[in-house]
């Protein structure tokens, strides 16, 4: 028995539209980040697999978008998940770590968001833990944090 397997089947029948969409997320960090174990360890074929399925997420994700309700948001995410497809593809023909962390870092940052909007979703007035940022000196506006894997 997988137990992996079987707690991931268990969260996606009990979750939420918007849970669902934080699942989708995890699996595609989970996938970048096996990518970039590959590119490492020269794994050609792992890599390729990774990355593909990351790029099947992101189709999935794509393909629920909702223009007529959220025309911003929903553009906004497509020009993102566009992007995205466009950089695993390139990472594809040109693999790098750097890159792969570029992608996961960009990817954590929407699925931060994703992450407040659940807790919004089912705890209404609940503010979500920040994910921790570097000083600014300001105090006023966060840096970004770059996945190191």
């Amino acid at each position: 028995m997988d137990v992996r397997r079987s707690y991931r089947e268990a969260a996606v029948r009990g979750a939420s539209p918007v849970g669902l969409v934080v699942r989708l997320y995890e699996q595609m960090i989970e996938d970048l980040r096996q990518a970039a174990l590959a590119i490492e360890q020269k794994d050609v074929l792992l890599r390729t697999n990774r990355i593909k399925h990351a790029i099947l997420v992101i189709g999935h994700l794509q393909s629920s978008l909702n223009f007529e309700r959220g025309s911003k948001v929903a553009g906004d995410l497509e020009n993102f998940y566009n992007a995205l497809r466009q950089n695993l593809v390139t990472l594809q023909f040109h693999p790098s770590r750097p890159r792969v962390a570029q992608v996961i870092t960009d990817v954590l940052a929407v699925w931060t968001a994703w992450i407040q909007v659940e807790l919004n979703e089912t705890s209404p007035g609940v503010v979500a833990p920040r994910v921790a940022h570097a000083s600014s000196g300001s105090g006023t506006e966060p840096q970004r944090v770059d996945w190191n894997g």
